[in-house]
């Protein structure tokens, strides 16, 4: 191991980097409870997402470890999970025939897109083409979107409907047990984590599990796991369940764009930020190598996922937590990832954790995201109005490809009036007026939820 991760070059060691492995897995593993749960809300089974997400994260970390050498795990990512989910149950709403099974085709698509853009250099153009204001609107709006489903599935947020057709969101009933209890849970995330305690998201999923079981609330019965079955039943599993019939008929098309426009930009600040922090741009060249090699890694993991039976596999912003321990090589990939398989032994207790505990992981994981809006000048309004526009667009509209659509358009028109009027600091890139083409043919042809 020392030789195959050059351990000795990097600075560290192998107990070094196995705990490193240990403390990025226990900063993520709560996206084995919480993708299933937002994913079975599509459609799909709880059992067989399950399987899917310890296998994705398991196989494209430890791929991740093993063939870039970088400490920096997988698994599928949040927003677009949710987006997947929304888009699904919106078309259901709306009448438009779009199955999970077609969702999956959008997300392998979406996979195979980012694979030539990754392949032929054409990503390294979108990432100079977008305003950096733009970047990190969406990260923002997809974090509130992430924090309105945990409020609306737990009850915290209440959607009352009246008669002709309008709707009014409110604060949901405290006696309620699925309400008080996700109240409580933020509680004790957010404690653990101002405490800087390592996977207090996790922790504080488990202390809410363990609150739901008291006699009294009934949230959670740990009967259940006397009738269990331990060994993942791969049965479960949904295999190349993929449905690539009518993809241009049903609005898919704007899917599969939004899939692959997030995971771009979200893959890219990852691993930029993650490769920096683990100092490997003291050598530029050598950083942007390593990058290059994770991002084809990434891409064949977006795929790969999809064929398992779930949405969008990406880099996670956590494995800074196993860097921040000393983890340098792809040993800390490699341990995070073997974690994650055995967690395929794991499932009755994923199925116990009850909807309070999930709900109040996505809110947290939406004040993560939102952090990134101190990078946005909104005293500049020519990148300020887009990037608001952006933010309050994806959750109002429970639509992450509305929020993105309205950032490009309005930025592109206010910077094409600054530009008019002898103001040149915003420069409009080519790729942007073909992505406000595309974007304003999509309303005008295809229409919008």
């Amino acid at each position: 191991m020392e030789s195959f991760f050059k351990l000795k070059e990097l600075g560290t060691n192998v107990r070094t980097e196995i705990m490193a492995g240990i403390t990025t897995f226990m900063t993520m593993a709560y996206i084995l409870a919480v993708n299933p749960a937002i994913l079975s809300g599509a459609g799909l089974s709880f059992e067989s997402v399950f399987l899917a997400t310890a296998l994705a994260a398991g196989i494209f970390t430890i791929a991740m470890g093993l063939f870039v050498n970088f400490p920096v795990a997988l698994a599928p990512g949040m927003g677009l999970n949710a987006f997947f989910a929304t888009t699904v149950i919106t078309s259901q709403a709306t009448g438009h025939p779009i199955t999970p099974e077609m969702g999956l085709a959008a997300v392998f698509i979406s996979g195979i897109i980012f694979f030539i853009l990754t392949v032929t250099q054409i990503r390294q153009i979108l990432i100079v083409a977008i305003p950096d204001a733009l970047k990190h609107a969406i990260t923002v709006g997809i974090g509130l979107f992430i924090a309105v489903i945990g409020m609306k599935n737990s009850g915290v947020l209440s959607i009352l409907a009246f008669d002709d057709g309008s709707t009014l969101m409110t604060m949901g009933h405290l006696e309620d047990p699925n309400v008080w209890l996700t109240i409580v849970g933020l509680g004790i995330i957010g404690v653990l984590m101002v405490l800087r305690v390592k996977g207090a998201i996790l922790l504080g999923m488990i202390a809410i599990t363990l609150i739901g079981a008291i006699p009294g609330v009934g949230l959670v019965n740990f009967a259940d796991l006397g009738s269990a079955s331990w060994a993942p039943n791969f049965g479960e599993l949904n295999f190349w369940h993929m449905d690539f019939a009518d993809l241009f008929t049903t609005g898919l098309l704007t899917a599969i764009a939004t899939f692959t426009f997030v995971e771009l930009f979200d893959t890219f600040g990852t691993l930029v930020g993650t490769a920096n922090r683990a100092g490997f741009f003291k050598n530029k060249e050598e950083g942007n190598k390593k990058v290059g090699k994770a991002m084809f890694v990434d891409s064949i993991a977006v795929s790969g996922g999809a064929m398992l039976g779930t949405s969008t596999v990406t880099a996670y912003v956590e494995s800074s937590a196993g860097i921040a321990e000393g983890g340098r090589s792809g040993l800390t990939a490699v341990t995070t990832g073997v974690f994650f398989l055995l967690a395929l032994f794991l499932l009755p207790i994923a199925m116990l954790i009850p909807a309070p505990a999930t709900s109040a992981a996505l809110i947290i994981v939406g004040v993560l995201m939102v952090q990134s809006i101190k990078e946005i000048d909104f005293t500049d309004l020519t990148v300020g109005i887009p990037a608001f526009l952006t933010i309050t667009i994806m959750p109002f509209t429970y639509n992450i490809a509305n929020g993105i659509s309205f950032g490009i358009v309005s930025y592109v028109l206010l910077a094409f009036v600054t530009n008019l009027v002898g103001d040149k600091k915003h420069k409009i890139h080519w790729l942007m007026w073909v992505l406000f083409v595309i974007v304003i043919a999509r309303y005008v042809f295809v229409g919008g939820e």
